[in-house]
Order: C-alpha cells, then sequence, then structure tokens
C-alpha cells in the first residue's frame, strides 16, 4: 500500500507537475539540522523557486531496512520545503540494485501499474538518485515511453564559497550502449505488442504476420495516419482499435477511439457529423454541435470506408489533418483537434482518384502507411486459430464452455479451407457461422449433424441455385465451373440482387465464350442491331472492371457441356 501524505490541495486550474525519483540511499541522507546545510537531491527538487512540484512519488526498496527510515524522513522534509506537494511512497523490492534484469523487471512493473494520466499532468523522472543500472533503466522506460515521462536531473551548485542545499535542475538525454538481457525483454515486449493486435490468435499466414509486424512497428513509433485496405469482413474495424489500445496501453495517446462509417453520412449530416455546426447553421440546428474529429482530440479517429466522403468533406479532413484545425459547418471561428487518423477501405482509392471521385492530395496524406489485410480465404492455415478463438469468445458471451467434436471439427475445417470456403464476408460470415452451430449445439458440443447443417445453409446462401438456373437453360449454380462459382461467391455480399444476377448472366457468357469479342457480340446482340458500329469488347472490359474482374479470369473454359 503507498504511503500518501499532503498538507495542501492541488490547484487543478492548470495541468499538474509529477515527480517520481528513487530515493538516493548515499545522497539523500543526513540527520539533525545539520542536514540541511548539504545538498540532498530528492529534497532539492522542491527546493526550486522558479519550478513548482505537484506531486512527487518516492520509489523505495523495502529490501534495506535503513530504506524504510530513510522515506520517512524525506517525506517530512520534501513537505516542509514545499507545503503544496503530495508525497506519495511506493515500495519497488529489488534485491540486487545492481542486477540489469531485477532493475528492470522491478521498475517495468512499476510503470505498468502506475495510473499516468497525460491529459492532467506532465511527468518527469528523477534520474539523479540510485545506482547507475537503475538509472540506465530509468533512461530505457522513458524513452520506450513506457514510462511517458521527461528525465529531470538535479545537482550541486557553488554558491558563497560552499554548496547551496537547493542545487539546480535540468531537463537531460543519456547516451547508452545497448545491453543483451534488456534487448530480450524488448523483444518480449514487442511480441506482446504483436499478440494484441491479433487479438491473442496465434496466427500462421505469413501476408498477415507480415502485415502485423510492420504495423506494430509503425503504430507505436508514428503518429501519421495509417490506411487500411481490404475486403468488407477482414477485420480492418477491429484491428484499428487494437491499434489504439496497445497506443494507449504505451501512453502515446490519452484520448478515446472514435469511429464512424462514412457510407452513412451524406451531405450537411456529413459535414456535422464529422466537424460539427454552429448553432443555426441550417435548418434544425438549434444547438451548436462539436463533431467527431474534435471528439478524438487526443485519441484516434477511424474512418472506416473513407471513399464514400464527398469530396468537398474530404478536402476539410484534409485541411484539419495538415493544420490540427477546421472550421465547424457554418461557424467564423476554427477549431483544434490533434488526432491520429486510421482509414478504412475495401475499395482502390487510386482508381478512385482517376474516376475523379477522391482527392489525390488526400490519398497522398493518409497512405503514408498502407496495409491490406487478406481475405480469410486467402488465410487458410488461419482457420484453426480463429476458429478456437471464435469458440472461446462465444464460450464467454454464452455464459457456457462450447466444444467440438473431433469429427465435426475435421468436417468444417476441411469446408472452410477447401474451395468451397471462399467467405465472401470473411470474418463476418465466418464468426456467424461459429456462433449459429454453438447455439444450436445441444449441451455446449458442435457434432457432425451441426456441421452438416451449417454448411448447408452455407451453400445455400453462397450458391443461390434459383437465380442463374433461369438464366441459364436450366443450369444450376452447382453446376457452374469452380473459378465462376468462386468469383460470383466472393462478390455476393457487396452486390444488390439485381447486380448479382446480371454478373452471374454475364460471366456464364464469358465463361463459354472463345473470346472477349465472343462475349460482347453475344451479351450486346440488341442494341448491336440498332447501332452502325461497335465495340463490344471495350463494353465487356470495362463492365467488368467495376467488379475489378478481367477477361483472364472469367475466360477460363470448363469441361462441363453447357447448352
Amino acid at each position: 500500500m503507498a504511503d500518501k501524505r499532503t498538507l495542501a490541495p492541488r490547484n487543478r486550474n492548470r495541468k499538474g507537475t509529477v515527480v517520481i525519483g528513487l530515493l538516493g540511499a548515499t545522497l539523500d541522507v543526513g540527520r539533525g539540522p545539520a542536514r540541511w546545510q548539504r545538498w540532498r537531491p530528492t529534497v532539492s527538487v522542491c527546493q526550486q523557486a522558479d519550478w513548482h512540484v505537484d506531486q512527487f512519488d518516492l520509489l523505495v526498496n523495502p529490501s534495506h531496512a535503513h530504506q524504510t527510515t530513510l522515506a520517512d524522513t524525506i517525506m517530512t522534509d520534501l513537505l516542509s520545503v514545499s507545503p503544496e506537494t503530495t508525497v506519495i511512497r511506493h515500495n519497488v523490492p529489488m534485491t540486487n540494485a545492481w542486477d540489469f534484469s531485477e532493475v528492470f523487471s522491478a521498475l517495468s512493473e512499476f510503470a505498468d501499474s502506475y495510473p499516468f494520466d497525460l491529459a492532467a499532468n506532465d511527468y518527469y523522472v528523477h534520474i539523479t538518485t540510485g545506482t547507475h543500472v537503475a538509472q540506465i533503466c530509468l533512461f530505457l522506460l522513458c524513452e520506450t515511453r513506457i514510462m511517458p515521462a521527461r528525465l529531470l536531473q538535479t545537482s550541486p551548485v557553488q554558491a558563497g564559497g560552499g554548496r547551496a542545499p537547493e542545487g539546480g535542475n535540468s531537463i537531460i538525454d543519456l547516451d547508452l550502449a545497448k545491453y543483451d538481457r534488456l534487448a530480450a525483454r524488448f523483444a518480449k515486449r514487442i511480441t506482446t505488442s504483436r499478440e494484441q493486435l491479433k487479438d491473442g490468435i496465434a496466427t500462421r499466414n505469413a501476408a498477415f504476420n507480415r502485415v502485423i509486424d510492420e504495423l506494430e512497428q509503425v503504430a507505436t513509433r508514428s503518429k501519421d495516419p495509417i490506411l487500411l485496405g481490404g475486403a468488407t469482413g477482414t477485420g480492418k474495424s477491429a484491428l484499428a482499435q487494437r491499434v489504439h489500445a496497445l497506443k494507449k496501453r504505451q501512453h502515446q495517446v490519452a484520448g478515446e477511439f472514435v469511429a464512424v462509417n462514412c457510407a452513412t453520412l451524406r451531405g450537411d449530416g456529413a459535414m456535422s457529423a464529422l466537424f460539427g455546426h454552429a448553432r443555426g447553421a441550417f435548418t434544425g440546428a438549434t444547438e451548436a454541435r462539436a463533431g467527431l474529429l474534435r471528439k478524438a482530440d487526443g485519441g484516434v479517429l477511424f474512418l472506416d470506408e473513407i471513399g464514400e466522403l464527398g469530396l468537398d468533406e474530404q478536402a476539410m479532413l484534409l485541411t484539419a489533418l495538415e493544420e490540427k484545425r477546421f472550421y465547424p459547418l457554418g461557424a467564423d471561428k476554427h477549431v483544434s483537434s490533434d488526432f491520429q487518423m486510421i482509414a478504412g477501405s475495401n475499395r482502390d482509392l487510386a482508381q478512385a482518384v482517376q474516376a475523379g471521385k477522391f482527392r489525390e492530395d488526400l490519398l497522398a496524406r493518409i497512405a503514408v502507411w498502407s496495409f491490406v489485410l487478406p481475405s480469410l480465404a486467402a488465410r487458410p492455415e488461419d482457420i484453426e486459430p480463429n476458429l478456437d478463438f471464435e469458440l472461446a469468445r462465444i464460450s464467454a458471451a454464452l455464459g457456457m464452455r462450447i466444444t467440438m467434436s473431433r469429427e465435426a471439427r475435421i468436417t468444417f475445417v476441411a469446408f472452410a479451407t477447401g474451395p468451397e470456403g471462399v467467405w465472401p464476408a470473411n470474418f463476418r460470415d465466418f464468426g456467424a457461422a461459429i456462433r449459429r452451430m454453438a447455439t444450436l449445439a445441444n449441451g455446449g458440443r458442435i457434432d457432425e449433424q451441426d456441421v452438416a447443417r451449417e454448411l448447408a445453409r452455407l451453400r445455400a446462401a453462397w450458391h443461390p441455385s434459383v437465380t442463374v438456373a433461369s438464366l441459364n437453360g436450366g443450369a444450376s449454380e452447382r453446376d457452374l465451373p469452380a473459378h465462376i462459382a468462386k468469383l460470383l461467391a466472393a462478390r455476393r455480399a457487396q452486390l444488390d440482387r439485381f447486380d448479382y444476377v446480371q454478373l452471374a448472366d454475364v460471366l456464364c457468357v464469358c465463361a463459354r465464350s472463345t473470346s472477349l469479342s465472343a462475349a460482347g457480340r453475344v451479351l450486346f446482340a440488341q442494341s448491336l442491331q440498332q447501332r452502325t458500329s461497335s465495340n463490344d469488347a471495350d463494353r465487356l472490359r470495362k463492365y467488368l472492371a467495376r467488379f475489378a474482374l478481367q477477361w483472364e479470369q472469367v475466360a477460363e473454359r470448363s469441361s462441363i457441356a453447357w447448352p
């Protein structure tokens, strides 16, 4: 339990000044009235006439009995020279203060449990006291932002033929060599950070793991915008949340995580939601609104589907990113907000720039760091780790342990990793499938019957035979070439029924045509009769490009005899 002493309330009209320092077993000693004539570094911190300390956190090693007695004296003297300072004693046990591993471990554990509040306080680590080993460890903890503080050094000052008891202070840096044992601890901390970004899932896919490795470095070293690409359901939103949690754990951000799906924003509502508005800015604006950018001040703003923003909103967003300020809708005074932005998009924003739907300068700004998350179908080796993760998560949600028989697991994994496992909505599909099986399983154990029922449901959802059967002379979708069925399934979740049926017919024609031109003549036969010239191949090529498809992907011939 910490020993806390205070004589006066703190002034909360400004940010507080908090100093964290080790008790100096040698430099801080002194008894009787004569102790006030000598320079004691810990006491001197609060003796500076032009520097006010609101709180002093004194780290004491209880393994040495004399430190406990000395700590009582130092705490009393600190309150004597600075009655308005709150002094808190923390026990940080260390058997050997010269052992790097032990000292770093003890100080790191203290830092992890300390309630840093960067919005309310400025923190300083007093590095004058303690062994050289402790000083080096404190430097490393500050340098890596495990302790989000600046380094403070006190030193004696000559005055009147002797040393002035109050001495002086300064902010310093240290030049350190590398230490292998400490490097190993840092490597472990980095591994922990990467596991946090993966939500503890032991992923095996090399491409995904490379993304996480680089993203961990970027997230902990930079405040530049991050662009997350990938199909719907690949986990962009969840990953953005975990980036924020990682940065907050390392005291790099103090604000909250603010997320918005830009596809839901339209017109004045988009401007108001993002940038806020002044009272009377438009009809119905009876009160001023702060907006999401201001809400994210000091934190992380996640703009999912950023490609859906209008050009006006894009222009204002660019200004907000570059200048850290912007004008709310209808306001004549700018407001400030300092946030880190993470953007998500399942579209190719470079193509959107070419089409005039996205600003090139904004793309250049937000794509400083760009990562594309692979689809679940492209990560078959990660199916089993994610299956275990989902079972554990659903067990916690349902309040009962959910298990899966060996036979059921083999059957499900074979389907999920095979050609039928297209997972068009990626983890949304995957998580929903596990949840349905878990909910319907008797006694919380998923058996082969539960899996068979779910696989039938997935096949029906991904390959609805009725639509294509009517378009292809009775040929059902299960009769389609495998590559066509897979292309359709991967896009089904993103398309309206009308567009899906049309695309299905086009792909069926392409699959049984000998060339792009031949397919175009079939598809545009009626309109061709009313035109004097045509370029059906180019027309078809552009149609396929709308769905990110090329002729080479759909032209593969099948052994199926088409009607």
